[in-house]
Parts: structure tokens; C-alpha cells; sequence
């Protein structure tokens, strides 16, 4: 950094040319927030949910979005009140205080520097059952071209993650009209199918306390919407953007998720779905749709990439945003010509391939701790995101209460039950046999970044304003 720097509560503010371009349009941030919550979490990962609750796994879902929903809200309150903070970090940051930004921002960076190389490998995969490589080759090519798509401007990611948000949306309107079709009896020989709902042990055969314990699974497949928030910092309109975004995030979870599985279970008696499997290509097979497997391979491979791409470029930002504050090395802030943080791309790169080298080297070592290091993280995050927001909240109201032009909804009461409904989630991981590897490397994580806080941070910021 240049001399002249101004420096305020141990955080670096920007100087013009360290500031990211607005370059992104509304339309590129309403499809990053719809990407963000589709991906293969839903085309595949929710066979397993199927599988483990039944036919109410729908409502385990609703929940699970009702909480993203508030967190969202919460998210939009906080921004409106600050529309040049940029991400939702820098929110946290300005209502918790510096440790919490720290720990938030590098926590964040952490948990999608693990889903870049987790996603890079799981294009791989789908690549490798048409192209004559290994999955290493084609993952370190896919990590390499979405690279360079995020170190060419903050535009070509948004435009790329806009056509590839526009494909998902296509190809789960069209599973809805065809499922939708032959579920109300249209287009199926046998008449409506709605049956399948409650024919095979009702409608919650695992029982009701599988349907709750359910959610602290598919709480995770919702994750990601957030990342309109980071985006709509290099966007005309901020605020704003993001605002008008969370209006329609409910919309999104019932149309994509909740209506999408009320279909496949409809169509496909829930017994019949096999974990691991796109449940979405096996109606496609039962309805008799040619080339199922292959179209729903295509679909994932889009959803897979889109997320890779949205990884990198998030990585890149929460990287910026450290280096800004003083908490990672400054050199970071550093802008190239297309007014990109190409520094920061490229650590969020190489240390893709380092956790890609570690799934081939170690896979079930240091891979295995790296993916359940981070499965908690978002979680302990979206808690932080909901503290912020009640603690900004009551400052707000005691102090300017005219600022409020957007608000929680039912606050304090549905801020304190979103705050309760991420506890009792986290809690519930440390006793699911599945889930408990996860949820203790995921506090050993926090413990580690706090660690790193308290020594190198904290000494430096004692004494200063």
C-alpha cells in the first residue's frame, strides 16, 4: 500500500485503485442467487434425503428454506442500512467487530476453496464417461478454464454464471412440465400418480423425527444464496439488488426444490429411488423419456461448473476483502487491469488443486478432514449473519430508527428463532452418527482461525482507534 493510507478499527479502506469495478447488471446477480441454491445438491444429493425420510422430505426442505429465507432478510436489513459495505462479511464486521470479520471471512474462504476442488472433481467424473482422460486431467483442465473466466472481469463471471444459472433453470422448468404432466394423469397411462404420496407406508414412513432431523442435511444443499450478496458489491446498485433479490428467494426454494421432489415422489414410488442417483434421471426413465441418464449427466456437469465458477470467484472476493483489513497479506488488494483481484483468483486456484492433489493422493486422509473441516462452516457463518443482524438491529432502533426502510420480519421474535433453529442444527450434527465427523473438524476449524486471530491480529490492533 501506497503512504496515506486511512486506517479505521484495524481495517484498510479502499482507495480507488483498490475499489472493484460495478460491472455487473441486475440480471447477472438474480441469476447468481438462483445458481448459488442449484446445483448437484439438488439433481443428485437429494436422492439420499428421499431415501432416508420418504415422501416428507418435502417438508424437511420447506424448513430448511425457511431458514435461509430469514437469514436472507436479515442479510437485505443490514445492507440497506449499509449499502457500500459490500459482502455480508463486511456486515458482520461492522456490527460484531473486527475477530468476527476475521473469523467469518476466512472462514468463508475456507469452505468454498473446499467445494472449487470438490466440484472440480465431480465434473471430472461426469467428463471422464465421454472423454479419454483421468478425472485428475480433467479436473485441473476445468479448474484452469474457469480461472481464466474469472481473471478476464468481474463481468465475464457474471455473464458466464448467467447463461450457465439460465441452463438449470430451463432444465428444472422442463422436469416440472414433463413430471407435472404425467403425475396429474395427462400424459400417464395409469391416471394421476399422486398415490405414490402415501402408498408405500405413508406419507412420513421413517417417522416424523426423521422428517425434523432431516433438515440439519438439507439445510446444506440450500446453501449459497449469500453469494448475490458478494456479487451485488460489484453491482450498479447494491443494495438494492439484493433487496429486491430475497423477495423472491421463497419462490425459488418451493418452485426448484419443494415442487421438483413433490414430483419425483409422485411419479416414483420413494422406495424405488437409489442414494447416490440422480432421482430426477430416474423419473425421467420411468416416464420413458429417451436418453435420460444422459440429458440429467449434462444438467449436473452445467450445475457442477456453474458452481466451480461461482467458488473461484467467491474465494477471490472474500480474499479481497481480508486483504482490505489488514487480516491476509496486502499484496492481495492489488488489482490488475480489468480491475479484478487476479492475485487473489489464483491463490483460490492453486489451493483447488492442492485439495484435488490431496482427494488423489490421500482420499480418505487429508481429503476426508478437509471436506468434513468445512461441513459445519456455512452454518456457524449464516449464525453470525443472524447475531449481526440483532445486535445492528437494536443499535439502529435506539439511535436512527427512520433509517429502517427494510425490515426483519417479526423482529425480534423470527431473528431469535432463526438463531435458535442453527443451534439446535448444529447441535443435532454432533449426535448423527454421519454428521458428527463433520461438526467436530468443523469447531476445530473455528478454533484454528480464532487461534490465528488472537496471534497474529490482535496484538497489532491494541492501542489503535
Amino acid at each position: 500500500m501506497t503512504k496515506g493510507n486511512n486506517i479505521t478499527g484495524g481495517g484498510i479502506l479502499e482507495q480507488s485503485e483498490h475499489k472493484l469495478e460495478a460491472s455487473l447488471h441486475a440480471r447477472h446477480v438474480a441469476m447468481i442467487a438462483i445458481g448459488g441454491i442449484i446445483g448437484a445438491g439438488l439433481f443428485v444429493g437429494s436422492s439420499t434425503s428421499i431415501v432416508q425420510i420418504g415422501p416428507a422430505v418435502v417438508v424437511s426442505y420447506g424448513l430448511a428454506g425457511l431458514v435461509i429465507l430469514m437469514i436472507m432478510r436479515m442479510l437485505s436489513e443490514m445492507a440497506m442500512l449499509h449499502p457500500g459495505a459490500g459482502s455480508f462479511t463486511e456486515l458482520i464486521r461492522m456490527a460484531l467487530g473486527p475477530l468476527a470479520g476475521f473469523v467469518s471471512g476466512w472462514l468463508y474462504w475456507y469452505f468454498w476453496v473446499i467445494v472449487v476442488a470438490i466440484e472440480a472433481i465431480a465434473g471430472a467424473v461426469i467428463l471422464e464417461l465421454w472423454l479419454p482422460f483421468e478425472v485428475w486431467q480433467i479436473g485441473s483442465v476445468l479448474l484452469a478454464i474457469m480461472t481464466v473466466v474469472n481473471l478476464f472481469s468481474a463481468r465475464s463471471y457474471g455473464e458466464f454464471e448467467f447463461w450457465l444459472s439460465t441452463a438449470k433453470v430451463i432444465a428444472i422448468l422442463g422436469f416440472i412440465a414433463i413430471a407435472g404432466l404425467w403425475a396429474f394423469g395427462v400424459t400417464s397411462p395409469d391416471g394421476n400418480t399422486f398415490a405414490n404420496l402415501t402408498a408405500h407406508g405413508g406419507f412420513a414412513p421413517k417417522g416424523w423425527g426423521a422428517v425434523i432431523g432431516g433438515v440439519t442435511s438439507v439445510i446444506f444443499a440450500l446453501c449459497g444464496a449469500e453469494i448475490a450478496t458478494v456479487a451485488a458489491a460489484e453491482s450498479h446498485a447494491p443494495a438494492k439488488t439484493i433487496a429486491r433479490m430475497t423477495g423472491s428467494v421463497a419462490l425459488r426454494i418451493l418452485l426448484f426444490y419443494v415442487v421438483s421432489l413433490i414430483l419425483i415422489v409422485a411419479v416414483q414410488p420413494w422406495n424405488t429411488v437409489v442414494a447416490g442417483e440422480s432421482p430426477f434421471a430416474s423419473s425421467l426413465g420411468l416416464m420413458g423419456i429417451p436418453f435420460a441418464a444422459t440429458i440429467m449427466n449434462a444438467v449436473v456437469l452445467v450445475a457442477v461448473l456453474s458452481c466451480l465458477n461461482s467458488g473461484l470467484y467467491v474465494t477471490s472476493r472474500a480474499l479481497f476483502g481480508l486483504a482490505r483489513h489488514g487480516d491476509a497479506p496486502q499484496s492481495l488488494i492489488r488489482l490488475n487491469k480489468r480491475k479484478v483481484p487476479a492475485r487473489a483468483t489464483l491463490i483460490a486456484s492453486l489451493f483447488g488443486y492442492g485439495a484435488m492433489a490431496a482427494s488423489i493422493l490421500s482420499p480418505q486422509g487429508v481429503f476426508s478432514f478437509l471436506v468434513s473441516a468445512s461441513g459445519a462452516l456455512m452454518l456457524i457463518i449464516y449464525l453470525m449473519v443472524c447475531l449481526a443482524q440483532v445486535r445492528m438491529r437494536k443499535k439502529v432502533e435506539a439511535t436512527a430508527p427512520e433509517t429502517l426502510t427494510l425490515r426483519m420480519w417479526l423482529f425480534p421474535g423470527l431473528s431469535y428463532a432463526t438463531i435458535a433453529a442453527i443451534v439446535v442444527v448444529l447441535v443435532a450434527m454432533a449426535f448423527v452418527p454421519d454428521l458428527r465427523p463433520q461438526a467436530i473438524a468443523s469447531a476445530a476449524t473455528v478454533a484454528i482461525v480464532t487461534t490465528a486471530w488472537a496471534i497474529l491480529r490482535r496484538p497489532r490492533l491494541k492501542g489503535k482507534p
